[in-house]
Protein backbone atom coordinates (compact mmCIF):
# COMPACT_ATOMS: atom_id res chain seq x y z
CA UNK A 1 0.00 0.00 0.00
CA UNK A 2 1.51 3.46 -1.14
CA UNK A 3 1.12 5.58 2.13
CA UNK A 4 -1.09 9.03 2.01
CA UNK A 5 0.16 11.90 3.95
CA UNK A 6 -3.08 12.55 5.93
CA UNK A 7 -6.00 11.15 6.43
CA UNK A 8 -9.90 12.03 5.52
CA UNK A 9 -12.37 13.76 7.94
CA UNK A 10 -13.79 10.25 8.75
CA UNK A 11 -10.70 9.64 10.45
CA UNK A 12 -10.79 6.25 8.23
CA UNK A 13 -8.52 5.94 5.49
CA UNK A 14 -9.34 6.02 2.00
CA UNK A 15 -8.05 3.00 -0.68
CA UNK A 16 -8.39 2.79 -4.13
CA UNK A 17 -8.56 -0.98 -4.57
CA UNK A 18 -6.80 -0.33 -8.33
CA UNK A 19 -2.87 0.16 -9.20
CA UNK A 20 -4.51 1.72 -12.55
CA UNK A 21 -2.52 5.12 -13.04
CA UNK A 22 -5.83 6.34 -15.08
CA UNK A 23 -7.84 5.98 -11.66
CA UNK A 24 -5.10 7.35 -9.53
CA UNK A 25 -5.12 10.08 -11.34
CA UNK A 26 -9.16 10.69 -11.68
CA UNK A 27 -9.07 10.22 -7.89
CA UNK A 28 -6.31 12.95 -7.36
CA UNK A 29 -8.17 15.23 -8.95
CA UNK A 30 -10.92 15.27 -5.63
CA UNK A 31 -7.69 16.96 -3.36
CA UNK A 32 -8.65 13.85 -0.95
CA UNK A 33 -5.74 11.99 0.73
CA UNK A 34 -5.87 8.19 -0.13
CA UNK A 35 -3.65 5.16 -0.52
CA UNK A 36 -3.53 2.64 -3.35
CA UNK A 37 -3.52 -1.27 -2.68
CA UNK A 38 -4.14 -3.93 -5.11
CA UNK A 39 -6.73 -6.19 -5.18
CA UNK A 40 -5.90 -9.83 -5.84
CA UNK A 41 -9.17 -10.88 -7.78
CA UNK A 42 -9.42 -13.18 -10.54
CA UNK A 43 -11.00 -11.17 -13.57
CA UNK A 44 -12.45 -14.26 -15.66
CA UNK A 45 -15.62 -14.20 -16.43
CA UNK A 46 -18.19 -16.80 -15.71
CA UNK A 47 -20.12 -18.72 -18.25
CA UNK A 48 -23.15 -16.71 -19.53
CA UNK A 49 -21.86 -13.43 -17.42
CA UNK A 50 -22.80 -10.59 -19.33
CA UNK A 51 -20.49 -7.51 -19.57
CA UNK A 52 -22.69 -4.80 -17.43
CA UNK A 53 -22.62 -8.22 -14.75
CA UNK A 54 -19.19 -8.75 -15.07
CA UNK A 55 -18.09 -5.04 -14.43
CA UNK A 56 -20.60 -4.77 -11.54
CA UNK A 57 -19.21 -8.39 -9.76
CA UNK A 58 -15.58 -7.35 -9.91
CA UNK A 59 -15.71 -3.85 -8.91
CA UNK A 60 -17.34 -5.44 -5.69
CA UNK A 61 -15.18 -8.00 -5.44
CA UNK A 62 -11.80 -6.00 -5.96
CA UNK A 63 -13.46 -3.42 -2.67
CA UNK A 64 -14.21 -6.50 -0.93
CA UNK A 65 -10.58 -7.98 -0.69
CA UNK A 66 -9.41 -5.04 0.07
CA UNK A 67 -11.55 -4.30 2.76
CA UNK A 68 -11.10 -7.32 4.08
CA UNK A 69 -7.23 -6.14 4.45
CA UNK A 70 -7.96 -2.92 5.74
CA UNK A 71 -11.49 -3.35 7.79
CA UNK A 72 -11.51 0.27 9.32
CA UNK A 73 -10.72 1.98 5.65
CA UNK A 74 -13.12 3.16 3.17
CA UNK A 75 -12.42 1.19 0.16
CA UNK A 76 -12.99 2.07 -3.53
CA UNK A 77 -13.19 -0.66 -5.92
CA UNK A 78 -13.60 0.09 -9.88
CA UNK A 79 -13.78 -2.31 -12.73
CA UNK A 80 -14.68 -1.69 -16.81
CA UNK A 81 -15.43 -4.10 -19.31
CA UNK A 82 -15.84 -2.90 -23.21
CA UNK A 83 -19.41 -4.04 -24.43
CA UNK A 84 -19.74 -4.82 -27.88
CA UNK A 85 -23.45 -6.05 -28.80
CA UNK A 86 -23.01 -8.43 -25.49
CA UNK A 87 -19.50 -9.56 -26.30
CA UNK A 88 -16.90 -8.57 -23.42
CA UNK A 89 -13.55 -6.77 -24.74
CA UNK A 90 -10.97 -6.89 -21.85
CA UNK A 91 -7.70 -5.44 -22.08
CA UNK A 92 -6.01 -6.43 -25.06
CA UNK A 93 -2.03 -7.04 -23.52
CA UNK A 94 -1.04 -7.33 -26.84
CA UNK A 95 -0.68 -5.84 -30.35
CA UNK A 96 -2.34 -8.47 -31.85
CA UNK A 97 -5.38 -8.36 -29.82
CA UNK A 98 -5.89 -4.71 -29.81
CA UNK A 99 -5.80 -5.10 -33.34
CA UNK A 100 -8.25 -7.16 -33.58
CA UNK A 101 -10.48 -4.88 -31.00
CA UNK A 102 -9.91 -2.62 -33.11
CA UNK A 103 -11.51 -4.14 -35.80
CA UNK A 104 -14.23 -5.69 -34.09
CA UNK A 105 -15.18 -2.01 -33.00
CA UNK A 106 -14.87 -0.14 -36.60
CA UNK A 107 -18.61 1.64 -37.54
CA UNK A 108 -19.31 0.38 -34.19
CA UNK A 109 -21.36 1.33 -31.34
CA UNK A 110 -19.48 0.02 -28.04
CA UNK A 111 -20.43 0.68 -24.24
CA UNK A 112 -17.97 0.75 -22.07
CA UNK A 113 -19.21 -0.70 -18.32
CA UNK A 114 -17.67 1.00 -15.94
CA UNK A 115 -18.73 0.13 -12.28
CA UNK A 116 -17.70 1.52 -8.96
CA UNK A 117 -18.13 0.28 -5.33
CA UNK A 118 -17.36 1.56 -2.07
CA UNK A 119 -16.86 -0.70 0.99
CA UNK A 120 -15.72 0.10 4.45
CA UNK A 121 -16.04 -3.72 6.35
CA UNK A 122 -16.27 -1.64 10.08
CA UNK A 123 -19.75 0.25 9.47
CA UNK A 124 -21.08 -2.42 6.82
CA UNK A 125 -21.36 0.14 4.22
CA UNK A 126 -21.56 -0.97 0.93
CA UNK A 127 -22.54 0.61 -2.06
CA UNK A 128 -22.23 -0.12 -6.39
CA UNK A 129 -23.35 1.86 -9.18
CA UNK A 130 -22.51 1.80 -12.66
CA UNK A 131 -21.87 4.08 -15.58
CA UNK A 132 -22.72 2.98 -18.90
CA UNK A 133 -20.99 4.80 -21.62
CA UNK A 134 -21.73 4.79 -25.26
CA UNK A 135 -18.94 5.32 -27.60
CA UNK A 136 -19.07 5.10 -31.44
CA UNK A 137 -16.73 4.29 -33.46
CA UNK A 138 -15.87 5.63 -36.65
CA UNK A 139 -14.93 3.06 -39.44
CA UNK A 140 -11.42 2.17 -39.10
CA UNK A 141 -9.07 1.43 -41.99
CA UNK A 142 -5.82 -0.93 -40.94
CA UNK A 143 -3.18 1.61 -41.67
CA UNK A 144 -5.01 3.87 -39.03
CA UNK A 145 -5.08 1.00 -36.72
CA UNK A 146 -1.54 0.32 -36.97
CA UNK A 147 -0.57 3.68 -36.79
CA UNK A 148 -2.59 4.33 -33.61
CA UNK A 149 -1.43 1.38 -31.73
CA UNK A 150 2.36 2.41 -32.81
CA UNK A 151 2.04 6.11 -31.29
CA UNK A 152 -0.44 5.16 -28.29
CA UNK A 153 0.27 1.56 -27.28
CA UNK A 154 -3.05 1.31 -25.27
CA UNK A 155 -2.52 -2.32 -24.45
CA UNK A 156 -3.44 -1.96 -20.86
CA UNK A 157 -6.88 -0.23 -21.51
CA UNK A 158 -10.24 -1.87 -22.03
CA UNK A 159 -11.81 -1.82 -26.15
CA UNK A 160 -7.63 -0.65 -26.60
CA UNK A 161 -8.25 3.44 -27.18
CA UNK A 162 -7.71 6.19 -24.61
CA UNK A 163 -10.16 8.36 -25.06
CA UNK A 164 -8.33 11.25 -22.73
CA UNK A 165 -5.65 10.73 -25.60
CA UNK A 166 -5.15 10.17 -29.52
CA UNK A 167 -8.24 7.65 -29.18
CA UNK A 168 -10.95 10.30 -29.38
CA UNK A 169 -9.51 10.66 -33.18
CA UNK A 170 -11.06 7.01 -33.39
CA UNK A 171 -14.58 8.05 -32.37
CA UNK A 172 -17.61 9.64 -33.86
CA UNK A 173 -19.17 10.40 -30.35
CA UNK A 174 -19.37 9.60 -26.61
CA UNK A 175 -23.00 9.64 -24.94
CA UNK A 176 -22.73 9.31 -20.83
CA UNK A 177 -23.64 11.14 -17.62
CA UNK A 178 -20.54 10.94 -15.38
CA UNK A 179 -17.90 12.66 -17.70
CA UNK A 180 -14.48 10.62 -16.42
CA UNK A 181 -16.16 6.96 -16.27
CA UNK A 182 -14.75 6.16 -19.64
CA UNK A 183 -11.29 6.98 -18.79
CA UNK A 184 -11.68 4.27 -15.67
CA UNK A 185 -13.96 6.10 -12.82
CA UNK A 186 -16.65 7.89 -12.48
CA UNK A 187 -15.94 10.44 -10.28
CA UNK A 188 -19.41 11.89 -10.09
CA UNK A 189 -20.93 8.57 -8.64
CA UNK A 190 -18.02 8.12 -6.53
CA UNK A 191 -18.27 11.26 -4.81
CA UNK A 192 -21.93 10.48 -4.07
CA UNK A 193 -20.87 7.28 -2.52
CA UNK A 194 -17.71 8.35 -0.55
CA UNK A 195 -19.62 11.06 0.92
CA UNK A 196 -22.56 8.79 1.63
CA UNK A 197 -19.59 6.53 3.48
CA UNK A 198 -18.72 9.79 5.43
CA UNK A 199 -15.22 11.14 3.65
CA UNK A 200 -16.24 14.90 3.00
CA UNK A 201 -14.44 16.28 -0.23
CA UNK A 202 -15.50 19.83 0.32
Amino acid sequence: MTPSTALPSTGRPLILGSTSPYRRELLSRLAVPFDTASPQVDETPLPGESPRTLALRLAEAKAREVARRYPQAVVIGSDQVADLAGLPLGKPGTHERAVAQLRQMSGQTVVFQTAVAVVCEATGFCQIDLAAVNVVFRPLGDAEIERYLHLEQPYDCAGSAKSEGLGIALLERIDNDDPTALVGLPLIRTCRMIRAAGVAIL
